[in-house]
Parts: C-alpha cells; sequence; structure tokens
C-alpha cells in the first residue's frame, strides 16, 4: 500500500469513527433510560419500534463519516474546507448535546430547543459540504430527513407530556 493510499484509508477510518462515537457519546446518556423514563412517555402514533433507533443511527453516522471524508479529502488549504469542517464539528457537538439534554437531563423542551438549532446546523452543513463536494452534501440528507422527523417526535413527545 502506498503511502497516499494508507493516509486516505486513515482518514477514511477517522472520520467514521469520529461521527460513529458522536453516537456512542449519545448512547451512554440514552441506554439506560430507554426502558424507565422514556417507556414511561405518551408518544404520538408516529413513533417507531425503539429497535430502530439504533440501526438507523449507526446507518447516519456512517454516511456523516463518509461525507466529512470526502471535505476533508480536498485538502485543509482548498477555500472552503476549514469552515465546512468547523460547520459539521458544530452540529455534531449539537447532535451529542440533544442525547444529554433529552435523555440525559430528561428535559423535553431543552430537546426541542437543541433539536430545533442541530436541524439549523445540519442545513449550514449541507450548504457547505454542497460547495465543496457534491457528493458529501447528498450524503448529508437522509441525516436531516431524520431528523426532520425526529423534531416532530420530540415536539410531539414534549407537547404530550406538558
Amino acid at each position: 500500500m502506498t503511502n497516499s493510499t494508507t493516509k486516505t484509508v486513515s482518514r477514511l477510518i477517522i472520520s467514521i469513527l469520529a461521527c460513529e462515537a458522536a453516537g456512542g457519546i449519545g448512547a451512554i446518556f440514552t441506554t439506560s433510560v430507554i426502558p424507565t423514563w422514556y417507556a414511561a412517555l405518551q408518544k404520538p402514533s408516529f413513533t417507531p419500534p425503539n429497535w430502530l433507533f439504533g440501526p438507523a443511527w449507526v446507518t447516519l453516522y456512517l454516511l456523516m463519516g463518509i461525507a466529512v471524508f470526502l471535505v476533508w479529502q480536498k485538502g485543509l488549504d482548498t477555500p472552503g474546507v476549514r469552515s465546512s469542517l468547523g460547520v459539521f464539528l458544530i452540529q455534531l457537538v449539537l447532535n451529542i448535546s440533544w442525547s444529554i439534554i433529552f435523555f440525559g437531563a430528561k428535559s423535553l423542551l431543552g430537546g426541542v430547543v437543541i433539536i430545533v438549532a442541530l436541524w439549523l446546523a445540519i442545513l449550514w452543513t449541507i450548504l457547505k459540504l454542497f460547495r465543496i463536494s457534491v457528493t458529501a452534501g447528498w450524503l448529508m440528507l437522509p441525516y436531516i430527513l431524520w431528523v426532520s422527523f425526529a423534531s416532530a417526535l420530540n415536539i410531539s413527545v414534549w407537547m404530550l407530556n406538558s
């Protein structure tokens, strides 16, 4: 394997693992309260089964990792790459924050506030990524669609339990 190939593969692995790690951090705050606190909440009829969330998020974090890799591959000296990666990091921190606030702090309203900010940050990220890599931008679309659904779910849970 050439040095260039090794560098490329390393960046891909780092990008995916960083995103999956964000999911792992969120799971720390989520897993223990699903069968207790979350199970006791009133939920709307469109709430998916709990087993669906894990595979959905693993897939979304994988797509996010590939997207950030594609941007990183353009080179940090390429105009817009650093700011795109910065915006990506902002949305990733908000993603983690949602789990901490909604599940960890058991704050339904706080979850609404964070998820709205997260949705806006994802949109900003997609717009930035499209300028660097059209493929990276497209890879983020399932994420914003899922967070759109999750926003409706979070808002509904908040309203049903307020």
